[in-house]
C-alpha cells in the first residue's frame, strides 16, 4: 500500500518530505513486526540487539560502553537493559579486572539458546521487506547515502 493511502495524506510538500515520512512510517512498521517476532521469547528489540552484539564477540566479553557504541538505538539506557538481561540469565556481568569502574558483559548459554530459537524464524523476519536481493542492496545503499 502506498504511503498516501496508509496515512491518508494525498499530497506532500515535495518528494523529500514524502520520503522522510515514508521512512519514519516504515521504521515504525518494521519495529512493530520485530516486536511480534521477539515477544514470545520475552525480549525487546533493544535486548535482542545487545544479545546479537555479544554473540558476535564469540565468547569474549564487552564493556557496557562498547555495547552502547554498537547499538542500533544510540539513546538506549544500556545499564537498565543489561540489568534486565542479567535478571533473565541471558547475559553475565562481571567487574572488569582492568578497570574496577567498568563492567565486562558476556552472553550466557541460555542467551545463545534464545538467539538460536529466534534465528529459526529469521527467514520470516527477513521477508518483512518484500524486496529482491538486488532491491534490498539498492535500498541499503540509498539509506547509507542518506546518512552520509
Amino acid at each position: 500500500m502506498k504511503i498516501e493511502e496508509e496515512i491518508r495524506q494525498p499530497k506532500f510538500r515535495n518528494a523529500r518530505q514524502k520520503a522522510v515520512i515514508n521512512l519514519i512510517f516504515t521504521s515504525n512498521w518494521l519495529n512493530s513486526k520485530q516486536h511480534e517476532l521477539l515477544k514470545p521469547h520475552g525480549i525487546t528489540g533493544q535486548q535482542f540487539n545487545i544479545l546479537r552484539i555479544l554473540k558476535g564477540q564469540q565468547s569474549k566479553s564487552l564493556s557496557a560502553t562498547a555495547i552502547k557504541a554498537r547499538m542500533l538505538d544510540k539513546n538506549s539506557d544500556v545499564s537498565r537493559l543489561l540489568d534486565r538481561l542479567a535478571a533473565k540469565v541471558l547475559i553475565e556481568k562481571k567487574i572488569s579486572t582492568e578497570d574496577k569502574r567498568a563492567t565486562d558483559v558476556s552472553i550466557t548459554p541460555k542467551g545463545l539458546e534464545v538467539l538460536a530459537a529466534i534465528d529459526k524464524n529469521q527467514n520470516e523476519n527477513d521477508s518483512f521487506l518484500a524486496l529482491t536481493e538486488t532491491e534490498a542492496n539498492q535500498l541499503s545503499d540509498l539509506l547509507d547515502k542518506c546518512r552520509s
